[in-house]
């Protein structure tokens, strides 16, 4: 997908809403248990209830990985209810040398076909340039999380008398390593404070903002010190919309959650970006 059809996406839709498939087979309904497929049904389900809202997917691989195969049997499927005008993220955080990074590329992209997948940027361009070699393909880069430990590493300090943080060093020379459409970064909402300092480095790419909702990210703070001319930003919710209810409702309530934070996003793209 590029760069000018998820903005299409992004202005049909009058959203920029990613929803997280953080599917936990402990946390399904009762009445689903006794499918075939139980985490595949709750997310058919999730699909159809919220896809008309937001322009992006995003399962975590953990939550299938744990299953063992039947887990990567569940995601397959899934992506294959997902319409195809909907931007996939395989929320993977990969990230090795060389040979092994061109071989996540293939599993992600060509057996999988996802349009995008997340990448660690710890171990340097050559770990990150093989998922950039497949055309039509994203990486998005982790360069500043909502996780508490987030403070060990990535608010470090530079000792070359700059006072940038490493993770600034970091969004400063990965940008360099691939194009704004096919190179996007994921910046924690619960990390607003630094969004401004984000773009002031990365004015043109798409930043994928975790932590909106249940983690307390604020929608608002982020879209307007985030967004540029192109919107700019995919915010993901998880547990605050395929969560909301527990019970045979449940989908119905994720539609309910989806369509607040879209009527929401509505709202800031009228205000901040333009050809809305």
């Amino acid at each position: 997908m590029t760069r000018e059809h998820l903005f299409e996406q992004i202005l049909l839709k009058k959203s920029y809403l990613c929803v997280g498939l953080d599917t936990d087979p402990k946390k399904l309904p009762q009445h689903l248990l006794d499918t075939e497929d139980p985490v595949l049904e709750f997310n058919r389900q999730i699909i159809e209830a919220t896809a008309d809202l937001c322009v992006a997917y995003k399962p975590n691989i953990a939550f299938y990985e744990a299953q063992g195969p039947k887990g990567w049997v569940s995601l397959e499927k899934t992506l294959e209810y997902i319409p195809k005008e909907i931007f996939t993220i395989a929320d993977a955080k990969r990230g090795d040398i060389g040979n092994t990074s061109e071989l996540y590329a293939r599993a992600f992209f060509e057996t999988m076909n996802f349009d995008s997948v997340t990448v660690a940027p710890y171990m340097g361009s050559d770990s990150v340039k093989p998922f950039l070699m497949q055309g039509g393909k994203w990486v998005i880069l982790l360069a500043l999380t909502s996780n508490p430990g987030s403070k060990d590493f990535q608010m470090l300090r530079l000792s070359d008398g700059s006072e940038e943080y490493l993770f600034e060093q970091v969004l400063r020379e990965s940008s360099e390593w691939g194009t704004p459409g096919q190179l996007m970064f994921v910046v924690g909402a619960t990390q607003a404070e630094y969004i401004q300092r984000v773009r002031q480095i990365v004015p043109e790419h798409f930043l994928l903002v975790p932590g909106v909702g249940a983690q307390g990210g604020s929608l608002e703070e982020i879209s307007r010190l985030g967004m540029n001319q192109r919107c700019g930003l995919l915010v993901n919710s998880s547990r605050g919309i395929i969560y909301a209810s527990s019970g045979r409702d449940f989908a119905e309530k994720a539609r309910e959650a989806a369509l607040e934070i879209q009527k929401e996003m509505e709202q800031y793209l009228e205000q901040y970006v333009q050809h809305v």
